[in-house]
């Protein structure tokens, strides 16, 4: 680096390093990533370190670290006069004065080695026998969209949210913490985790002879709880009962199928096995009381009835209600949101006995009883197992409550779809009856699918926890079938587009969902004229605009066109995206990729000035709006998109400070909160979106990575505690002894006094795992090539695992503007990351391009109509395997990264075990495209 002993010219000096890199940022913000960035400018020149306290008044920047004043430097340089006087340009990076950012963030995270190495580990499937752990889960174990029935640690039903409350958190509670009043909003349920609570009598008991054990934690000394949403497992064990019990509780879950997915349902299936060496007859009692107008009882007259019918493969008592003879019209309870039916049914042809009891009552004595009045019934079957044999009985809960208003609709009833679909309670239980062994089984199979993998299990628990929100009264879907959501339990109403495009589990779990959204709501109801789509809607209007929900929504529309099996999603949609791309357009006065302005968006309010943030989504929407005008033909819009989106990427540099991408604020609007010099952790969001729908890098792809590196260094924090105890705004998503990704810091200064005195400035100091997710994932996508990326992005994703241990508190219930929050289904766009998934359902493409162990690698996946298992290895020689478990994969070309070793020429393809003649040809994104005649895949191999 030196030459003689003397500092070489600065622009002969840069050149010499990277000449690449200069042609692609300015100068200025080169020379600021230099100073920050493994550069030791120190050893270039001949200066003596000032005195450790030496500062230059004029910059404000101590030299402690450096060894050299920067002015001085550039100064020194024959660049440094011109650098200067660069207009415009943002205040690049260099050391500051120690702030209170540095002070409790530390760089050095001093992480555990065993368990850093844990992250990439399969290790093994976690369960827990803790009695505090087994109360504190809450495992959603109904179908989607039809209320929240929760599944404890030990077996037992809680919370049933299916009565049409429609209230605030899951149970709305106000706590005192620290001094602060904490609602459900605030984290109220992260502080003091909810405990098992049923607003009505429901269980099960074992009953051998005379001897019964209460199935839960108090009724056998043993008691393991291993969750697999959507299956829940519980094995209970006592060394004074002859049998040891298995129950698996789930609702049908079938990714792909929406209707099968959501129906009112907890299917309970218990396994009985003889562990003595004696015959046992046994029996399973479920019991329960009749909650039907559990809440309107005491205002109304009126009476419950509980009755039996028995069919060849199902006995069910049917809990009912109905009004006081001579009622007048507005004392009829059949209007009322918590009027209607609720079942207990027992599948198989076992003996069986059914009762309707009042307390020790028989039912011959008492079937009904006064609305007021508990009214109890029961099913009871009965098996005998010779010694070392087993055999299961089958129960579920049905339930049909179908008079929703919804506080948020004016009072006008949009009800539930399961209830167009069903009469009663007791046509669900029929149906399933009729169909169990097709919903049992396929819903089996994907939760086997799903663990069948190389990846480590505590990645596959909790990317996949999240999608649990959506059977959760979080989400909806009215009778007419449209989906609508809050952002989390009863707060937020609209299905808000500022959330709700984190949210990547819906859209490749189940794309019929979001589709629908997009046509109905997005590019429907809610569309404007000018292009603006309303950010939350509601049954007939919106209320908007949203720029990052705008441009996520574009996003989304691509993703949903990804994940159909045509191109009629786009053909009947692309007029209204493409007015909603025109909207973005529109807002950029210049036309030169970074919007300016007035800028809403998810943090609650309109910052103002270059948002690295907004401006990312919007070059990765306008990259999207070119790639629908591509296929849609629309050549001229095309070409306006990419020309925005190329100036887009070249400017976005210039909001780069050399460690992380930065607000230039608008000078006119400086009281107005924002992040302005801040590392913020979405500051690049649009290009994890891009990730996620396979547009390649949208910007300069080395800054991405330097940037990705500073948000884990200034904003990582392996316990919040010290952090949140100095910097006490904000709300109670992480607490002392957990560790997460803070919203935003300024290690470099920056940050004005009077954005504290504005509420939203509590967002900044929070950890919310919805935006943790998204980081996470992008780190994950760029750990193709750059392992400290994919460690950093696993350790973000773990923190948010541990903050959500059972023995903590509830591990499906991820937390931010009350409970089950949707922005937290994030989390699956990390599976997607680590798997290196895509799909082009239209063209008939998928490709995978595994992160973690690609040498031996197996994962799960769904496709537009079908899904399967793909696995690859490339030990002894190269093999990859796709595997559909359930419905139709059509496919005509595969992606993926074949190591150089092998040979292209020697690869044999064959599909449905007939070898396929194919072409291998170079692909985007470093991969292989092996192309061949499209046809309906069940089993597809490639190997050589």
């Amino acid at each position: 680096m030196e030459q003689n002993g003397s500092l070489l010219s600065g622009v002969e000096w840069i050149f010499r390093i990277d000449q690449d890199l200069l042609g692609r940022v300015s100068f200025r913000t080169f020379i600021g990533y230099l100073l920050q960035h493994g550069i030791n400018l120190m050893s270039m020149t001949n200066r003596k370190k000032p005195a450790p306290d030496s500062c230059d008044p004029a910059t404000g920047c101590c030299s402690r670290s450096s060894g050299i004043d920067r002015r001085a430097f550039l100064k020194s340089t024959a660049a440094g006069a011109s650098l200067l006087m660069i207009p415009g340009m943002p205040i690049f990076a260099g050391q500051v004065d120690e702030n209170d950012y540095l002070k409790y963030i530390p760089a050095d995270k001093k992480l555990d080695p065993t368990w850093v190495q844990s992250l990439f580990e399969r290790g093994s499937k976690e369960t827990y026998t803790d009695p505090v752990a087994l109360d504190q889960i809450g495992m959603p174990v109904g179908g989607l969209f039809a209320g929240t029935v929760y599944l404890s640690g030990d077996g037992r039903l809680w919370l049933w949210d299916i009565f049409n409350r429609d209230q605030e958190g899951i149970l709305p509670k106000t706590i005192e913490y620290r001094g602060q009043q904490i609602r459900n909003r605030d984290g109220s349920n992260y502080v003091e985790p909810a405990r098992v609570w049923s607003p009505f009598k429901q269980g099960f008991e074992l009953i051998i002879g005379k001897r019964s054990w209460p199935l839960d934690r108090l009724g056998f000394e043993s008691v393991e709880f291993e969750g697999r949403y959507p299956m829940g497992i519980i094995r209970y064990r006592d060394p004074e009962c002859p049998v040891e019990v298995t129950l698996e509780a789930f609702s049908p879950f079938i990714p792909g199928n929406a209707a099968e997915s959501s129906l009112p349902a907890t299917i309970l299936r218990y396994r009985i096995r003889n562990l003595s060496e004696e015959e046992v007859t046994c029996a399973l009692r479920g019991f329960t009381e009749n909650p039907v107008c559990i809440d309107s009882a005491k205002e109304y007259a009126g009476y419950r009835r509980n009755r039996v019918k028995r069919s060849t493969n199902f006995t069910t008592l049917i809990c009912e209600a109905q009004s006081a003879k001579n009622a007048p019209k507005d004392q009829m309870l059949d209007e009322l949101r918590d009027f209607g039916t609720f079942c207990l049914t027992l599948f198989g042809e076992q003996r069986r006995v059914a009762t309707a009891t009042v307390h020790k009552r028989s039912a011959r004595q008492a079937r009904t009883r006064d609305l007021q009045a508990s009214l109890m019934g029961s099913i009871l079957g009965e098996i005998t197992l010779p010694a070392g044999d087993e055999s299961a009985l089958e129960f579920a809960f049905t339930w049909h409550f179908p008079n929703f208003y919804g506080r948020e609709f004016g009072g006008v009833k949009v009800g539930h779809l399961y209830a167009a679909r069903f009469a009663s309670a007791l046509e669900v239980a029929a149906y399933l009856a009729d169909n169990k062994e097709f919903l049992t089984s396929t819903t089996r199979t994907w939760v086997d699918t799903w663990y069948d993998s190389t990846l480590p299990y505590w990645l596959l628990d909790r990317t996949m926890a999240n999608t649990s929100t959506l059977a959760t009264t979080t989400c909806y879907r009215h009778q007419d079938g449209r989906f609508w959501a809050w952002e989390g339990v009863g707060c937020c109403a609209g299905t808000c587009t500022h959330v709700w495009h984190y949210a990547q589990a819906v859209g490749r779990l189940f794309p019929e969902i979001e589709r629908d959204q997009r046509e109905r709501v997005d590019f429907g109801l809610a569309l404007k004229e000018n292009g603006e789509i309303g950010y939350r809607a509601m049954l007939t209007t919106s209320q908007g605009p949203a720029f990052d929900g705008q441009c996520g929504r574009i996003l989304g529309a691509y993703r949903e066109h990804l994940m159909s099996t045509d191109d009629a999603f786009l053909r009947r949609n692309w007029p209204a995206i493409k007015r909603a791309v025109q909207y973005l357009i529109d807002r950029d006065g210049d036309l030169d990729g970074i919007l300016e302005g007035s800028q809403p968006n998810t943090l609650d309010a309109s910052w103002y000035g270059k948002i690295s943030f907004i401006s990312s989504l919007y070059i990765a929407a306008l990259r999207a709006g070119e790639a629908m005008a591509r296929e849609r033909g629309d050549q001229g819009f095309a070409r306006t998109c990419s020309g925005i989106a190329q100036k887009g990427a070249r400017n976005i540099r210039e909001l780069f400070n050399g460690e992380f991408f930065i607000q230039l604020e608008d000078p006119e609007h400086q009281d107005v909160i924002g992040v302005g010099t801040g590392c913020y952790i979405d500051q690049i969001f649009g290009q994890t979106w891009a990730h996620w729908v396979s547009l390649g890098h949208i910007f300069d792809r080395g800054m991405q990575l330097v940037a990705l590196r500073s948000l884990y260094r200034y904003n990582f924090v392996p316990d919040v505690g010290p952090f949140r105890r100095h910097f006490t705004a904000g709300r109670w998503y992480a607490m002392a002894g957990d560790g997460g990704l803070l919203m935003c810091t300024w290690p470099k200064g920056g940050k004005r006094d009077q954005w504290e005195e504005q509420w939203q400035f509590m967002y900044f100091n929070e950890c919310m795992s919805g935006f943790e997710w998204q980081a996470a994932a992008h780190m994950i996508f760029e750990g193709i090539d750059q392992p400290d990326l994919l460690q950093n992005g696993l350790v973000v994703s773990r923190a948010i695992h541990d903050r959500y241990n059972a023995r903590l508190r509830n591990p499906y219930n991820e937390i931010e503007c009350s409970d089950h929050y949707a922005r937290a289904m994030a989390s699956y766009g990390v599976f997607q990351a680590i798997s290196g998934f895509f799909c082009h359902g239209p063209q008939g493409i998928i490709g995978f391009d595994p992160r973690l162990t690609p040498q031996d690698f197996k994962c799960a996946f769904v496709g537009p109509e079908g899904w399967g298992s793909w696995s690859q290895k490339s030990e002894n020689q190269f093999e990859a395997r796709l595997e559909t478990k359930y419905g139709r994969v059509s496919l005509r070309e595969i992606n993926l990264r074949i190591p150089a070793k092998y040979s292209r020429r020697k690869l044999e393809v064959t599909i449905n075990g007939e070898v396929m003649p194919h072409k291998i040809e170079g692909d985007h994104n470093g991969l292989m495209a092996v192309r061949f005649a499209r046809t309906d895949v069940k089993e597809l191999r490639i190997s050589g």
